[in-house]
């Protein structure tokens, strides 16, 4: 909230996923948040977005929010597969393990929104480490995509400790995406090239 009171935000919460579906397992944050969307229902207090990569212009959807809860893909110098939920001043270990521009956009929006006057009454990252970032289109490695799971219930587990918890989906509730449907995992990678088809780890003019 902000610091003078002079604005209560919209939200209780700010579920985000931030990261690049393009290379591999930095894709993470955005596929945790987007499995999080689909399997529990809307609610008006919490607002669920894919952050991607937009950096800077994340400013008023973090500035209109209480708390946040951010997947994100990190780099914890640990084995891959690695799953970690930091808080409070274990925040500061996920702004130094900057993996691409998309993080140091994240803590840039951070930095500005604290000089804006905007605290937030608590924060967490749900964040793991990965084990691909140079296959250009490719899929979540096995070992990460199996982090999916333990990620929301991390998520969920932190939801209810705040005192929001999500409730799941029926089964036969239309989900609509976050974003463009065909950047959603399902059609995305059914869509994709196969390697033979498109070089994944650099222009194949290049490698010969």
């Amino acid at each position: 909230m902000l610091v003078d009171g002079s604005e209560m935000p919209k939200y209780e919460v700010l579920v985000i996923g931030i990261g690049n579906i393009l290379w591999a397992d930095e894709g993470f944050g955005v596929r945790a948040v987007e499995a999080y969307h689909r399997r529990f229902a809307d609610d008006p207090v919490v607002r669920v977005i894919d952050g991607g990569t937009l950096g800077a212009y994340l400013i008023n959807e973090v500035m209109e929010a209480k708390r946040l809860l951010i997947f994100d893909c990190c780099d914890f110098k640990d084995q891959p597969g690695t799953l970690k939920v930091l808080r409070n001043e274990e925040i500061r270990l996920w702004a130094s393990t900057k993996i691409s521009a998309h993080q140091a956009g994240m803590n840039d929006v951070l930095v500005t929104a604290s000089l804006s006057g905007y605290e937030p009454q608590a924060i967490t990252v749900v964040g793991v480490q990965p084990l691909e970032l140079e296959d250009y289109g490719g899929s979540l490695t096995g070992i990460v995509n199996e982090q999916i799971e333990p990620a929301l219930q991390a998520a969920q587990e932190q939801m209810i400790a705040w005192g929001f918890a999500p409730r799941k989906r029926d089964a036969y509730e239309e989900v609509v995406p976050l974003g463009e449907a065909t950047l959603e995992r399902t059609p995305y990678e059914e869509g994709r090239p196969s390697e033979n088809e498109a070089c994944r780890f650099a222009d194949v003019r290049f490698l010969k």
